[in-house]
């Protein structure tokens, strides 16, 4: 397993994310229908608003998905953040960043992962809007269109701009 580099504007980025004051709140309809509505879209068994934290990945909102955070060492969203655009694992057990991981080789059996990267104004990658599945997949051009208007509601959201769904 290759752990995610750390992002060479990490403190500022964690400093974004602590702006948004956030973390550790109780569970919001107004995300959780988010992730609803992705996993839903998607066919897939988990989704997640996921933000990545100092040590840790913290889901805000969560379908399908038992823990409400994981380490940021085994995350796969520690690498989503690292890049603009999304970042796609078709099968984890052939990528050799995942292969081992503990949430591949065991619950929940990680296959397939996509995560959108939350970006809030200043440019701070702050979390993932993420879908999983526990089978190998393929995303196509229009998911990738539709999973970005789906992250741009939850971006809206965090920043309290977000309207109804």
């Amino acid at each position: 397993m290759l752990p995610a580099p750390i992002p060479a504007d990490d403190e500022a980025r964690l400093q974004a994310l602590r702006e948004l004051l956030i973390l550790d709140t109780p569970p919001e309809e107004r995300f959780d229908r988010l992730v609803e509505f992705a996993a839903s879209e998607f066919d897939v068994p988990m989704a997640l608003i996921s933000l990545v934290d100092r040590d840790r990945q913290w889901f805000k909102a969560r379908v399908g998905m038992e823990v409400c955070e994981t380490s940021r060492e085994v995350s796969f969203c520690g690498h989503a953040i690292t890049q603009d655009q999304l970042f796609e694992v078709q099968d984890a057990l052939n990528d050799p960043r995942f292969a081992d991981n503990p949430m591949v080789v065991g619950a929940p059996h990680i296959r397939f992962y996509v995560g959108a990267p939350l970006v809030v104004p200043g440019g701070a990658r702050v979390g993932t809007l993420c879908l999983i599945d526990v089978r190998p997949r393929e995303f196509d051009d229009m998911d990738r269109a539709i999973l970005g208007t789906v992250r741009d509601l939850a971006v809206a959201e965090l920043l309290g701009q977000g309207g109804e769904l």
